[in-house]
């Protein structure tokens, strides 16, 4: 075996991957169960009555507050991403993280003003040191192996929605039938089982993910691509940190205007006929585009086509978000006030046992995963396994306790946040198929692959814009037939599958090892601004359903959707070229 050769981890398989991908794929899944899981709850429990424990927000005020969370926990990443490059690595970062979300959601559900807000801020930090340093750690276990990382990475996906299915399932149920705090706290309880299982089987990564040691290097030390060093001067520190400034505080007190109605606003000026918040934004943006411009062309030819390449599909990412993350909020809404969801009789009954599926099935086929991991590391990893296996047995407690709890009633009215479970049940089942698809001979092309996603993605709005065309501008209530809210996730589930997995191997493949985890970083940028760019929607969805109706609101992300996946057919040619036969 040649030396620093990663073959080492492909003698101890699971399901044709190495076992240490399937370590990561439980600790991720940990991770999403108490993400999604406290992401189901934070709308609902700002917007309920103070009667009902809630702080009796308006949509508006709750939807602008999320969108600044998920925008700071996917811009926390690139920090994260900086620390475990230069400090502490890969692993340690993971650990970080994973303590500090521990700590969020057990301070979350003390429930008063202040715990609610520092659990949120530890929930930030906490994922940016988590979030992209689990998916570095995969790049480097898959680096002599680039025709398996897309393979790789879709499982590594499954994982990620094994976790959001049953934390949106459980958590959702536990907070809603029982208390909030329950379901603040089940989501700290599993972070913290990820956390440990994961700490105590690190020894399986070999050296990958420790402390990045310091070393000299001269002119001669150059990578593949004839490329040396690119530190960044001070001025481009300033930069960077100018940019931070700005956009951290838009996020902070832009939300903080909407919530105290005006009370609280840092940026009350207009410039260039901009309103000062939307003018602190631009600028961040502007800044950040010179200094990416200015960077890009301080690399060899090869390395910036590549870094152009990445940036090309991080900017159709942002779209692909913003269109897609319509689901905690314009289709909740949706599902809420326009969706017939009262169950009675034969439907009522025939629902209950589809969920009975949908729980178990997908419960009993993670259990399996787990039984293969245990036959392969047992041995040598005996406490983490046990740790992970009890985990396990709760869940599957709760979820039994769930569904005898749902056989007992006799009407059903399913929970308007039902609905988001489908993409991860979707996300379950097909992505082995589409595993499968990418390791053949028929695999796509990087554009390809962001057209069909896209278009997957526009053909699930038009199910919703068509199922909604009856519903007059400005009606409060409908029954529409669940039907088109199953048909939205399903297609969306299959366009997510052919961008989201897919742009992080294709992150992994084209950007130099040295500077990975910060690239994942800059990745995540985009997803922060997709998530902030659908809230931005979300808080404005009752003015164009008054004036326009909701089916015109969906008709229109419908064709953004179809315009952005020509767009990245159209630019196939030129990106191939500047891939340098990276597929």
């Amino acid at each position: 075996m040649k030396e620093n050769s990663t073959d080492q981890f492909f003698k101890s398989t699971v399901l044709g991957h190495p076992s240490g991908l399937f370590v990561l794929f439980f600790t991720e899944m940990w991770e999403r169960f108490s993400f999604y899981g406290m992401r189901a709850l934070l709308v609902m429990f700002l917007t309920s009555s103070m009667i009902d424990g809630g702080w009796g927000w308006s949509r508006e005020q709750a939807m602008t507050l999320f969108g600044s969370y998920v925008g700071l926990v996917y811009l926390s990443t690139m920090l994260g991403g900086y620390f475990a490059d230069k400090k502490i690595g890969y692993r340690m970062a993971v650990v970080v993280g994973a303590l500090l979300m521990s700590l969020g959601h057990a301070s979350m559900a003390i429930e008063t003003e202040f715990s609610i807000y520092l659990g949120l801020v530890l929930l930030v930090f906490g994922n940016g040191f988590f979030k992209p340093n689990m998916t570095s750690i995969i790049s480097e276990m898959y680096k002599d192996r680039p025709e398996k990382k897309d393979g790789a990475y879709t499982i590594f996906y499954m994982g990620v929605n094994s976790g959001s299915f049953f934390g949106i399932l459980l958590c959702g149920y536990l907070g809603e039938k029982v208390g909030w705090s329950w379901g603040f706290g089940l989501a700290g309880i599993f972070m913290f089982i990820g956390m440990l299982q994961f700490w105590l089987a690190q020894n399986i990564f070999g050296e990958i993910g420790l402390k990045p040691v310091k070393k000299e290097v001269t002119l001669k030390e150059v990578d593949e691509n004839n490329d040396k060093l690119n530190p960044f001067p001070v001025w481009q520190l300033a930069l960077i940190g100018i940019v931070v400034l700005l956009s951290i505080s838009w996020l902070i007190f832009e939300p903080a205007k909407v919530i105290t109605n005006g009370a609280i606003d840092l940026f009350d000026f207009s410039c260039f006929g901009l309103e000062g918040n939307n003018f602190v934004i631009l600028l961040a943006l502007i800044l950040f585009l010179i200094l990416l411009i200015y960077r890009l062309s301080r690399y060899s030819q090869i390395t910036m086509e590549k870094l152009i390449a990445v940036t090309f599909f991080a900017f159709l990412t942002i779209f692909f978000w913003t269109i897609f993350e319509q689901s905690p909020g314009t289709l909740t809404i949706f599902a809420k006030d326009y969706t017939n969801r009262i169950l009675v009789g034969n439907a009522g009954i025939a629902f209950k046992i589809i969920n009975a599926l949908i729980t178990i099935v997908p419960l009993m086929i993670i259990s399996w995963v787990l039984y293969l991991l245990s036959k392969q590391t047992f041995k040598q990893y005996a406490v983490s396994n046990i740790i992970l296996a009890a985990g396990f047995l709760f869940v599957w407690g709760i979820g039994i306790w769930m569904l005898y709890n749902q056989f007992q009633d006799e009407t059903l009215e399913v929970p308007a946040s039902w609905f988001s479970t489908l993409n991860n049940l979707f996300i379950i089942s097909l992505a082995p198929l589409f595993s499968k698809w990418w390791e053949s001979k028929y695999n796509p092309s990087a554009n390809a692959k962001y057209c069909i996603g896209f278009l997957l993605l526009a053909l699930g709005m038009a199910c919703v814009a068509y199922g909604s065309a009856g519903i007059a501008p400005g009606a409060k209530t409908a029954s529409v037939s669940m039907i088109w809210l199953v048909l939205v996730f399903l297609f969306h589930t299959m366009g997510e599958l052919c961008v989201s997995p897919v742009g992080l191997s294709y992150v992994s493949k084209l950007v130099p090892a040295r500077m990975i985890a910060m690239m994942y970083g800059v990745w995540y940028l985009a997803f922060a601004i997709g998530m902030k760019g659908a809230a931005k929607f979300g808080e404005n969805i009752d003015k164009i359903a008054d004036e326009k109706g909701i089916s015109y609101f969906f008709w229109m992300l419908t064709i953004v959707a179809v315009v952005v996946g020509l767009i990245s057919l159209l630019f196939q040619p030129v990106i191939k070229k500047l891939m340098h036969g990276v597929r």
